[in-house]
């Protein structure tokens, strides 16, 4: 017996339904991003000195997989960020710096691919990239750097003002529009704090949350770069030098109003009293500053955590934790007194190595551990693959999700290219790139006083206080790095001077004053 015509199309209606039912959902995404978060202050990266308790962004890590080798291919800010909207090195999307870099928001980015495949898209916090942010359906940015207490955003263009503590308040927004958003669609949410960036403004509530400890000190706060290149130890981000007014709390945060300052200075004012009567100098004023670094910088830290928790929370109490991928990270690490240091921009361990938690139910397991090398460079790439959207073929890392999956390809990388420029200003890093291996790090500085090769072997020199470059044990060692090193600026396509502006548009320091215009007299003495 024959079906009539419209009880065929019934049928062919019915089995359309079926296969879409079949469909999974498109996986939400939640990048949860700090500034100058660093993996020592990350319990679940069980730094020695046990510095922090992070119960919430530990949970990320216990309920997915923490990776071990996360590294960054510019260890500053403004460009870290870059390289996570374009999958690309600073050289190839034109953000090299944090002095005079504006990124070109017309480019290609993955926020603008997820939004162009049917994502609901916001940025929320910290934003740091000069032009406002495309390619999202809502953005609610710090302006620049940001502050600590009631600090001015712009929303979609328009300038507003919060009262309150930033860390909570970026929350606050991210939770809004997660309750507010489009739920027909996927999500994409950024929420980007700004801590715990300097000048390490700690939250009311968590003024003397440690009781004035003393903390463990790192094995190199006293390093004296014995046998180091000169760019090394000529630098200008030490607890011993660089320190001011400002980080040590002897002048008060901006903009916090009457009530703010009064609980702000009925802390620190007594202790700052206690410090000038003691007068410490040489060594123990340096520990006074690292520990007074510790209390303000771990305190930012655990407010992080807080609202690590609140967002987890959330997602929990609306149903969307099983369908969301939950990514934690940080724009590079930061230095927590090791080599006597704050601050990154090093190809050293400490600047370059990024924390990054993944939880991604049914997908990552539970607790794992990773110890590949992946890169900031490798984020964009991820999120696209996560939500099923083709990757461009230039974009130059790689998806995370077989990883995710307990997968290594085969040819995973090996080695990491990394390039950093910004000089003399601000903390006087040299410019130097290098390769980064399991083991060793080959890095050259180049500009502008110095011409120096170093090799570090992490396995003999975890610490990372020694040269082994001109060691003749190491001469095929430092032979096979120099070829991977051309290898990988061949494959990056950087293999040319950079232009001048990437190091910042600076003077620098002995560089030599440029000719007379020609036809012009010189002046008598």
């Amino acid at each position: 017996m024959s079906l009539s015509r419209f009880s065929l199309f019934g049928l062919l209606l019915a089995s359309c339904s079926v296969v879409n039912a079949a469909e999974p959902k498109r996986p939400n995404i939640l990048f949860i991003f700090a500034d100058d978060l660093t993996c020592q202050a990350i319990s679940a990266y069980g730094d020695k000195r046990k510095l922090l308790d992070t119960p919430h962004m530990d949970r990320i890590g216990k309920e997915g997989v923490r990776f071990d080798r996360c590294l960054v291919t510019n260890s500053i800010c403004g460009p870290s960020r870059a390289t996570i909207l374009t999958g690309k090195y600073s050289h190839m999307n034109g953000f090299y710096n944090n002095t005079n870099s504006k990124f070109d928001s017309s480019q290609q980015t993955f926020p603008k691919l997820l939004q162009g495949a049917g994502y609901s898209t916001a940025i929320i916090g910290k934003w740091h990239l000069i032009s406002d942010p495309t390619g999202f359906d809502h953005w609610h940015i710090l302006p620049g750097q940001g502050l600590y207490y009631n600090p001015p955003m712009i929303r979609n263009g328009e300038q507003v003002k919060h009262t309150g503590y930033t860390t909570d308040i970026i929350t606050d927004l991210s939770i809004e529009w997660l309750k507010n958003r489009d739920k027909s669609k996927p999500f994409l949410l950024m929420s980007q704090h700004k801590a715990p960036h300097r000048e390490w403004a700690p939250a009311l509530r968590h003024l003397g949350w440690d009781h004035d400890r003393q903390y463990p000190e790192p094995e190199t706060l006293f390093d004296d770069f014995a046998g180091r290149s000169k760019a090394v130890s000529d630098h200008d981000m030490g607890l011993d030098r660089t320190f001011t007014d400002l980080d040590a709390k002897f002048r008060p945060i901006p903009n916090m109003n009457e009530e703010q300052k009064n609980a702000w200075d009925a802390y620190y004012e007594p202790r700052n009293a206690a410090f000038r009567k003691a007068n410490p100098t040489g060594k123990d004023l340096v520990r006074w500053r690292y520990n007074r670094y510790m209390h303000d910088y771990l305190a930012c830290v655990k407010a992080v955590d807080e609202n690590v928790g609140r967002m987890l929370d959330f997602l929990d109490q609306e149903g969307l934790a099983e369908n969301t991928i939950v990514v934690c990270s940080s724009d590079q690490g930061f230095y927590l007194g090791e080599h006597g240091w704050f601050d990154k921009r090093w190809i050293f361990e400490e600047s370059l190595r990024s924390p990054l938690l993944v939880r991604w139910p049914g997908v990552t397991k539970p607790g794992g551990v990773n110890n590949k090398i992946v890169s900031l460079l490798d984020f964009p790439e991820t999120f696209l693959d996560v939500a099923g959207v083709k990757i461009p073929s230039d974009m130059q890392g790689r998806s995370l999700v077989p990883l995710c999956r307990g997968e290594t390809p085969a040819d995973w990388r090996t080695s990491l290219y990394y390039h950093y420029y910004e000089f003399p200003v601000p903390h006087r890093v040299r410019p130097h790139y290098g390769v980064i291996t399991d083991r060793y790090k080959l890095v050259h500085y180049y500009k502008p006083d110095v011409n120096d090769w170093e090799l570090l072997d992490r396995e003999k020199d975890p610490l990372e206080v020694k040269d082994f470059y001109k060691d003749p044990a190491y001469a095929e060692t430092v032979k096979e790095l120099r070829a991977e090193l051309d290898r990988l600026r061949k494959e990056v396509k950087e293999t040319g001077e950079p232009p001048r502006a990437a190091y910042g548009n600076q003077p620098f320091d002995g560089e030599p004053k440029p000719p007379e215009p020609a036809g012009k007299k010189a002046k008598k003495a």
